[in-house]
């Protein structure tokens, strides 16, 4: 079997079309598809099967994938190993943080990383979605929810916690919810999900209680809702790290404490593609971030 040509074969599924991967790899697309054929006629059977948007292995492709997969990130380790040999990590990270942990609370971990690798590039993105991960633009990416992608390795970094929330000022001027069912009723702040109709539910022993949320500040800009809450424009729903500092100064106070509450997701979750070759940068990147996440959940 032709090593170049399973290395090839790998390179077009990953890539998703011939179109893509002939861009990936610098070739004609023409070239492309005679070397895939030549390589289905070497092994004697159809490796993959076109669709309209994509191409999908059969059997028999999914298994030589699977080997050539494995083959190339080995080799891809062994080059990597003998370029850094006696050298600090090298390398460049893609990163994707959601806006209001990466800012609050991974940007600390970010400098702290960078200043101990100093040799590694980070790329580092703020936003809310997944879709560039699973597009090849990131290599990681950091985001709050319930149930993790099944297509996606998941780490997880541990709960995500809620707080309903007010300035001192608006809380003695104004007469804040003492029920759930309340903030319906107050100025509201936090962030939305797009296509989804927001919702708070409570928690409290066996009690559970879900209300409709109708905002009057929106934005997925965390810095925003923090000071938005803090100028005493209404009551903010957001996680405890967004104003945690500001509780503990005095200048906001929370509200229902006895409640626990869920809105956007429950768990915060490091994420990458499955069997993607992880350099000794990102490998490097990964434990130390868990490490901090961990020791932040265990605090």
């Amino acid at each position: 079997m032709d090593p170049n040509a399973l290395m090839l074969f790998v390179e077009i599924l990953d890539a998703g079309n011939l179109s893509e991967a002939a861009r990936r790899l610098k070739m004609s697309r023409a070239n492309v598809s005679y070397r895939l054929n030549q390589f289905e006629r070497e092994i004697g059977q159809q490796l993959l099967r076109r669709t309209t948007r994509r191409i999908e292995p059969t059997e028999i492709g999914e298994k030589l994938y699977e080997h050539g997969l494995a083959i190339r990130n080995e080799l891809l380790s062994a080059t990597e190993s003998v370029a850094t040999l006696g050298q600090s990590l090298q390398g460049r990270i893609r990163l994707s943080v959601p806006t209001g942990y990466g800012q609050f609370v991974m940007a600390d971990w970010l400098v702290e990383f960078k200043r101990e690798y100093p040799g590694i590039t980070l790329d580092v993105m703020f936003e809310n979605r997944v879709a560039d991960l699973l597009q090849g633009e990131v290599d990681i990416a950091v985001r709050v929810m319930s149930d993790p992608p099944q297509n996606l390795v998941a780490r997880d970094m541990g709960p995500v916690r809620y707080v309903a929330c007010a300035s001192a000022a608006f809380a003695r001027e104004h007469s804040v919810p003492t029920r759930l069912d309340q903030l319906r009723t107050v100025p509201l702040i936090t962030s939305a999900v797009v296509g989804r109709q927001l919702r708070v539910a409570g928690y409290r022993g066996e009690e559970r209680q879900e209300v409709l949320l109708e905002p009057s500040v929106i934005s997925e800009n965390f810095v925003f809702l923090r000071r938005s809450i803090l100028a005493g424009l209404g009551v903010g729903i957001v996680p405890d790290y967004v104003t945690e500092e500001d509780v503990r100064r005095g200048e906001a106070v929370t509200l229902f404490d006895d409640w626990r509450l869920s809105i956007y997701g429950t768990h915060m979750y490091m994420l990458y593609m499955p069997n993607q070759h992880q350099t000794r940068a990102a490998s490097a990147f990964i434990d130390f971030i868990l490490t901090r996440a961990r020791g932040l959940a265990d605090a």
